[in-house]
């Protein structure tokens, strides 16, 4: 039963993040970052490659929860020692990650 609801919470996650990751991708205009702050398109230099940044960025953090969903069928505790470390120390290495994104694509 632990094992069902672990993994009915990570593959989800990890589905919409990766999602969100081939997106952010695909996307032909600028992707943002924060919810509501709109990344203006004049303020990038290069949008496909700063939008294939973003994108790998978040598929690289759902890797976080696909390799918890993998450890989670082998050991739990484990798992979950993953997805906490790797969530709690990705948020803020995401918003790094985004800036340095957004300092090598903003126009100059």
């Amino acid at each position: 039963m632990e094992l069902t609801v672990w993994l009915m919470l990570t593959i989800p996650i990890g589905v919409f993040f990766t999602c969100f990751g081939i997106y952010a991708w695909k996307r032909k205009k600028p992707m943002w970052f924060w919810s509501g702050k709109e990344v203006k398109e004049e303020k990038i230099a290069d949008i496909p490659a700063y939008n294939r940044a973003n994108g790998i960025m978040w598929l690289s953090f759902s890797a976080v929860f696909w390799l918890g969903a993998v450890l989670g069928i082998l050991n739990l505790e484990a798992a979950g020692i993953v997805v906490a470390v790797g969530t709690i120390a990705c948020i803020p290495l995401l918003f790094l990650v985004y800036r340095k994104i957004y300092s090598k694509y903003k126009r100059k």
